[in-house]
């Protein structure tokens, strides 16, 4: 069972008693795995970085859990704010900012 529980309105999930953006709920199931992959890359390589006491790849994965958030739409200006249509390019952009080549 999960110990994530939406509100009412869907925008936000509170776990353990703190409230969090939801994703956005637009986000095509495959787009959102890619997605939560580079988050959790990302955030694996913070912990890297931490105990390598590297800054600049710190500074790097920190930036990269940035773009994961900001393409989920738990960051940046929120989701129920947007157009759908603004809400693809920003998980477009964020995927192409994530994705090598």
């Amino acid at each position: 069972m999960s110990d994530a529980e939406p509100t009412p309105d869907g925008r936000y999930v509170v776990v353990r008693g703190r409230k969090w953006r939801a994703s956005d709920p637009e986000l095509p199931a495959p787009v959102r795995q890619r997605l939560v992959d580079h988050l959790m890359a990302a955030r694996r390589d913070v912990a890297s970085a931490l105990r390598a006491r590297d800054a600049e790849a710190e500074r790097e994965a920190r930036a990269n859990v940035r773009r994961a958030k900001e393409g989920l739409g738990e960051r940046g200006t929120p989701w129920w704010e947007l157009t759908v249509d603004e809400r693809r390019r920003r998980w477009e952009r964020a995927l192409s900012d994530l994705d090598p080549g």
